[in-house]
């Protein structure tokens, strides 16, 4: 039996919003949709669903923060790491400095979506 990862869905308060955030930061494209419930969008070898997480949940109005999820999304690019983190701090985004570690071939950035998802810039060195 084979096994691959396919898709990662991040339950989401605002799909046009998140998807907006993808599309133009990341430049995903959008595989299907259906308004207010669902995109899917092509991330390279995985896809990433953005599914609208349900009112029983979504009542608590808080904004998310990064110590509130455990999952990472990293987005290996083959552009300037500096440059992009740069453009994206522009644009208001949270992110973080680039950093790397010893005996790691990548330069590396955290970030946030608008809802607090953690996304990680990765470029090899």
């Amino acid at each position: 039996m084979q096994i691959k990862l396919d898709t990662i869905i991040i339950f989401v308060r605002d799909i046009d919003l998140l998807k907006d955030f993808y599309t133009d930061s990341f430049k995903l494209k959008i595989i299907e949709e259906n308004k207010a419930e669902w995109v899917l969008l092509s991330a390279g070898g995985c896809n990433i669903g953005l599914h609208k997480i349900g009112e029983q949940f979504a009542k608590d109005k808080r904004e998310f923060i990064h110590s509130e999820t455990n999952t990472k999304l990293v987005f290996e690019i083959d552009g300037n790491i500096y440059a992009t983190r740069q453009t994206f701090a522009d644009k208001g985004m949270r992110i973080r400095e680039v950093k790397t570690f010893e005996n790691y071939n990548f330069l590396v950035c955290d970030g946030e979506d608008p809802e607090g998802n953690v996304f990680q810039l990765k470029q090899r060195k």
